[in-house]
């Protein structure tokens, strides 16, 4: 026979104090653990909503990033050739071949230099992101010093806001568009000009090449195309996996650090639900010898108890979610260990994460209530009335 689930949810809240201290302290670790998870999450998101899974990027072989790598006019010409290559609407080849240069800005409020990726486009590049729209401004005209800034730059460093002048490879440039790069990695980032920016920094050819399939099942044709071409020593990746790849390094540092943090404190939270539930046990022995004497098995005992801890894990961890899902209206920005770049980016709260989080939450409320609970289930009726 079991005891009644009221019976066990009535005594959670006639304990509110106790209840509300240990459902706390969980609550403080669940929010810890969740928000490492959704900042892990929130930098996948927004690295990998940067690439469209039918482009292409191509970079030199063993570059780990856009700007570790170089890319001659010839084997551009080589590339854009391939009949692979999706053709536009004036019979245009869908291909965008961009200098890729980090620089150092100093950031607004602080004026701590810090390092922004500069990205030399051509009109075929903005038709290949149609995740980016202008928001501010207009874009730059080609042949000109104009550049657009992302959204997260345009706010955070000093000289890309719209209608400012930035000074980089020893030349003004004037900020005439704010865009938005769909909450992607590109909102990090300044556009201008390719030839532009391949004069202004006296490169001769380009970082990366990014272009379009003609149709997307044929990358892996592609890609062994490109790679096996002894003229070329180039890698191809579809643009989704290129900048999910980019995320790897800080996303497992985030995890690893965040998880460790999460440990530390669900010691001391199972600590405290234990401590709890003993107070428990050692409170209630008169009325645990009373349900053993009406029939209540050992068992039934130990599930209410048990029962009873669940409970204030997962009080713990519904709390520690909610407070967790206010840091979606937060962003912030980060150096990312691949780029050596400023990124921003967001917390992002996913079903996964909140089932990871109730999950951890009813695991500690489990590991702090089962040996209080295995205690009073193997009390004697005669020794717990007699305790009364």
């Amino acid at each position: 026979m079991a005891i009644p689930l009221n019976y066990i949810v009535r005594n959670v809240v006639t304990r509110r104090l106790t209840t509300a201290l240990t459902a706390g302290g969980m609550a403080l670790v669940v929010y810890v653990f969740a928000t490492v998870l959704m900042l892990s999450a929130g930098l996948e998101t927004t690295l990998i909503a940067t690439g469209q899974d039918d482009n292409v990027v191509v970079i030199r072989r063993a570059a780990q990033t856009e700007v570790q790598s170089g890319i001659d006019r010839a084997q551009a010409g080589i590339v854009e050739s391939l009949p692979d290559v999706a053709v536009g609407e004036h019979g245009e080849r869908m291909m965008s071949k961009e200098p890729v240069v980090l620089i150092n800005l100093p950031k607004r409020d602080s004026g701590k230099p810090s390092n922004v990726i500069i990205r030399g486009v051509t009109p075929t590049g903005l038709e290949l992101r149609p995740q980016v729209r202008i928001v501010e401004g207009r874009m730059f005209r080609p042949g000109t010093a104009e550049i657009v800034a992302g959204r997260s730059i345009a706010s955070g460093f000093r000289g890309a806001g719209l209608g400012e002048t930035l000074r980089f490879a020893s030349r003004d440039w004037t900020v005439v568009g704010v865009f938005d790069g769909g909450h992607s990695g590109f909102d990090s980032e300044v556009w201008g000009d390719a030839e532009q920016m391949l004069q202004a920094f006296r490169r001769t050819g380009f970082s990366v090449l990014v272009f379009r399939l003609a149709q997307s099942e044929r990358f892996d044709a592609v890609k062994q195309a490109i790679e096996s071409d002894p003229r070329l020593t180039l890698e191809a990746k579809r643009e989704t996996r290129f900048y999910a790849d980019q995320s790897e390094a800080l996303s497992k540092f985030i995890s690893y650090l965040g998880t460790a943090i999460s440990v530390i404190f669900s010691i001391g939270a199972i600590i405290g639900a234990m401590i709890t539930m003993y107070a428990s046990v050692a409170n209630r022995t008169a009325e645990i010898g009373t349900l053993r004497a009406l029939g209540f098995s050992r068992g039934a005992i130990l599930a209410a108890f048990l029962t009873e801890s669940l409970l204030l894990g997962l009080l713990g961890g519904v709390v520690g979610l909610i407070c967790a899902s206010t840091m979606q209206a937060l962003s912030i920005s980060t150096t990312n260990f691949q780029t050596f770049a400023e990124l921003a980016f967001s917390f992002s709260l996913t079903p996964g994460i909140v089932v990871a989080a109730l999950a951890f939450a009813l695991f500690m409320g489990f590991i702090g209530g089962f040996l209080p609970a295995a205690r009073a289930a193997r009390m004697q009726i005669v020794d717990a009335l007699r305790a009364a």
